[in-house]
């Protein structure tokens, strides 16, 4: 049944929504665990390409019995196959043609249901609104931490959405969203000082920067700001953005994760700035205290 999805697993994550009905595609066993498809669902797989938002977790309920759905990833089937790759062991990137994207529900154990049956799928909400707020605020960090070291560059290089030299798009190696918050991680080597952002006096420097990401970011709390995902297609890989309303003017960011409502809803937040010893790594930690 995966090959008559032909687009793949249709989600319902972008608005919001965490919790539907669906149908059962298919179930195999995927390690140690079992995996589950639907042909629609609510959660938010971690992506194999660029795994900075965690998966969703939850519960899958079929026949009255219900499963823990402890890891949701993307898995892929190329054309012509029923072996459905899951994570690091697909070969190509998200969308690729040729392959069917499905989102793959990890359950503990047997799951003795047939594909067809029903399905009612309820996401963990307090693990989603913690991520949502940690991915909101992360979004909201990069373009702060561009304008806060905007001034550091001798050559023309791309700008944000704010029209800031973008400093994250250049450097930023790793990024890792996490409840109430987010790891960013920048090289600053020598392919980034050639681009022309200059590293002098930048240790000195970065307490007056974090204070200056801190309050942009408390600022742009305090407009409580709308936020939301653009989603024109239902697809698990079609484009989507993420959305903010600025008083600055409205911010739009490929991503494909999940989000708060409001700019207001991060509630308090704090950002801070190390430097590595030998000052080729920049480590940005954000925490959010979400409110209500």
């Amino acid at each position: 049944m995966i090959q008559d999805i032909e687009r793949g697993t249709t989600v319902t994550f972008p608005d919001g929504t965490s919790r539907g009905s669906s149908t059962v595609v298919a179930a195999f066993p995927a390690g140690t665990r079992t995996g589950v498809v639907t042909d629609v669902t609510p959660f938010h797989p971690v992506d194999h390409t660029w795994p900075d938002h965690p998966a969703d977790h939850g519960t899958v309920t079929v026949d009255g019995r219900r499963h823990e759905i402890v890891d949701c990833v993307i898995g892929a089937v190329e054309d012509g196959t029923d072996t459905v790759l899951l994570g690091r062991d697909i070969p190509v990137r998200r969308g690729a043609a040729g392959w069917h994207w499905l989102v793959v529900h990890l359950v503990d154990g047997p799951f003795p249901h047939r594909d067809g049956a029903g399905a009612d799928l309820v996401v963990d909400g307090r693990r989603r609104a913690a991520l949502s707020a940690g991915h909101t605020g992360c979004e909201l960090v990069t373009l702060a931490i561009n304008e806060a070291f905007a001034g550091r560059w001798r050559k023309e290089v791309p700008v944000d959405v704010l029209g800031n030299p973008d400093f994250d798009g250049q450097a930023i190696t790793t990024s890792a969203i996490v409840p109430g918050g987010s790891v960013d991680t920048y090289r600053l080597g020598k392919s980034l000082r050639k681009k022309g952002f200059g590293t002098d006096g930048l240790a000195a420097a970065l307490p007056e920067a974090a204070a200056a990401v801190t309050a942009r970011l408390t600022g742009w709390v305090a407009e409580d700001a709308r936020v939301w995902v653009d989603a024109p297609e239902p697809g698990l890989t079609d484009r989507r953005s993420w959305c903010c309303a600025l008083g600055q003017g409205e911010v739009r960011v490929a991503c494909g994760g999940t989000h708060v409502t409001s700019t207001g809803r991060l509630g308090a937040v704090a950002v801070t700035l190390d430097l590595s010893d030998d000052g080729t790594t920049l480590v940005a930690r954000t925490t959010v205290s979400p409110a209500g």
